[in-house]
């Protein structure tokens, strides 16, 4: 059914002024970032007080197999998104990754070790296939040249940032009023929902022939007997026990050190692609001419900021849960459901902050891209030092005013709006077309390598004790100390960015 479409009629269905499919991926995507970040916001509080209880390393084991399992999630893209591209289309690409996600959340609502790294892997071989795909569809929509695409990406990513405010709120809440496995259980009916949603604007046509495989002989060439359309899922099915096994090795050893010492397959996997991405790009750039070389060369530094901040920004899901567990003195909110804070920030200072770059470029006044990415790393070392400065406002029993976290998911929202939005076009703007999907390709993977820079963090300040509910004074000078440090770091290179931004501009060139 799916390699089958529907021509299109000469006046496209339109709703508010956009094609109507649009609302049908904003729903489609609501619900699946509603599932994703509702089981993220339960990830590590799960980890540390159900599969690795028994361990007094359990926080580095937690954070190991959460720094694996986020690395694995963004690099699946690239695969899916290829897949995507050469076989699949990108209707049944989302059917396929959705149908595995879901699996996954409903899997992890079994009370079972085993079964818990099997339902990671499939989330992490489900998202490389929604992902890259949902969003490509909604630019899809809309013509070269039409000017209503941007505001149409706004709306779609509002559904994102809606989807991931309510998700923590309800998944937490469920989580800690009646066990963790029904909060995952309803991220997994999140993800269905959205789904039907996708669904509904097939049936309703509102997509015209758009998505359909991109050669139907290669969607039906046969492989060992089997046509590549169902070739594909059978070998994304069978993909997921690998990669689980991959997640699962700090359990395996019991807690201990791998064959790689503290490291595992997953940390040498992604230093051998980060060699092989930068070999690549030494290519690339040598054989580039002049004026493209300029560019390429701002696009990897883009790139490689985009990656510390996210390395910072995600620790959200771990570290800074963790201390909201355990060293925060929590009103209206577990420890859960503050994940649902920077995304409540990104809603309300979007639309400001979008006014705010259109006054100042009315007046010849709007930053480059080069100080936009070093005040965003700026603000987000400002915001670690927030949470550094609160141990000194620690009560008798070591928990801190939740001011200060508030305080700090606010800052860190402002910085994430100062870069986040501006880093794709950027990357579309500086890579010669020739090899735009390349580096898109890179672009996605910097928020891989970014959970690389998490894992590296949260062992750093990883709590040894074999007590569940460990807290209060015995963890605050470790997670304040911490903070601190991490605030000096990204502090210091959102100076270097500024001090080098003059430079940066020249290698620009005409691109803002």
């Amino acid at each position: 059914m799916l390699d089958k479409g529907v021509s299109t009629t000469t006046q496209e269905p339109e709703m508010f002024g956009h094609p109507k499919g649009l609302f049908y991926l904003f729903f489609a995507e609501l619900w699946e970032r509603f599932s994703f970040y509702g089981m993220r916001a339960l990830l590590m509080l799960y980890m540390v007080n159900e599969i690795f209880k028994a361990l007094a390393e359990k926080d580095a084991a937690a954070a190991a197999v959460y720094a694996s399992y986020g690395s694995l999630v963004y690099a699946s893209t690239v695969i899916g998104g290829r897949i995507s591209d050469k076989i699949l289309g990108m209707r049944a690409s989302i059917f396929l990754g959705g149908i595995l996600m879901s699996l996954g959340h409903f899997v992890l609502a079994i009370e079972n070790d085993i079964a818990f790294f099997l339902a990671l892997a499939f989330i992490v071989v489900g998202n490389g296939f929604f992902k890259p795909n949902i969003s490509t569809f909604v630019g899809s929509l809309y013509k070269d040249g039409d000017r209503r695409k941007d505001s149409g990406f706004t709306i779609f990513y509002m559904g994102i940032n809606i989807g991931a405010f309510v998700s923590p709120l309800l998944c937490g809440w469920l989580g800690q009023t009646y066990g963790w496995h029904y909060g995952f259980g309803l991220a997994g009916i999140g993800m269905l929902t959205g789904l039907a949603f996708f669904w509904s604007g097939i049936k309703n046509n509102v997509f015209g022939d758009r998505g359909l495989p991109p050669n139907p002989e290669i969607y039906e060439k046969k492989i060992m007997g089997i046509p590549q359309k169902t070739f594909v899922p059978i070998v994304s099915f069978l993909a997921a026990p690998v990669i689980a096994y991959l997640l699962s090795e700090y359990k395996a050893v019991g807690g201990g050190e791998t064959f790689l010492g503290d490291k595992n397959i997953v940390n040498l996997l992604f230093v051998l692609i980060g060699i092989a991405v930068l070999i690549n790009m030494v290519i690339i750039i040598a054989k580039a001419a002049a004026d493209e070389r300029k560019k390429l060369v701002m696009a990897v530094l883009i790139t490689f900021f985009m990656t510390l901040f996210w390395g910072f920004h995600e620790l959200s899901g771990s570290i800074i849960t963790l201390f909201a567990d355990r060293n925060v003195d929590l009103t209206w909110l577990n420890a859960a459901q503050t994940n649902s804070l920077n995304p409540v920030f990104i809603i309300i200072l979007s639309i400001p902050i979008s006014l705010l770059w259109a006054y100042l470029s009315k007046r010849n006044l709007n930053p480059r891209t080069p100080y936009k990415f070093g005040l965003g790393l700026v603000l987000a070392g400002a915001c670690f030092y927030v949470l550094g400065l609160s141990g000194a406002s620690a009560n008798e029993n070591g928990l801190v005013p939740m001011a200060y976290l508030v305080i700090m998911y606010f800052i860190l929202s402002i910085g994430e709006l100062f870069m986040s939005p501006v880093g794709l076009s950027k990357i579309t703007d500086l890579s010669p077309k020739r090899i735009v999907a390349f580096m898109m390709g890179v672009w996605f993977l910097s928020s891989a390598f970014a959970f690389q820079i998490v894992g590296f963090i949260s062992k750093q300040l990883a709590i040894e004790s074999t007590d569940v509910n460990v807290g209060g004074m015995e963890t605050l000078a470790v997670y304040t100390d911490g903070f601190n440090l991490i605030g000096l770091y990204s502090l210091c290179a959102g100076a270097v960015v500024l001090v080098f931004s003059p430079l940066m501009k020249k290698l620009l060139g005409k691109v803002h």
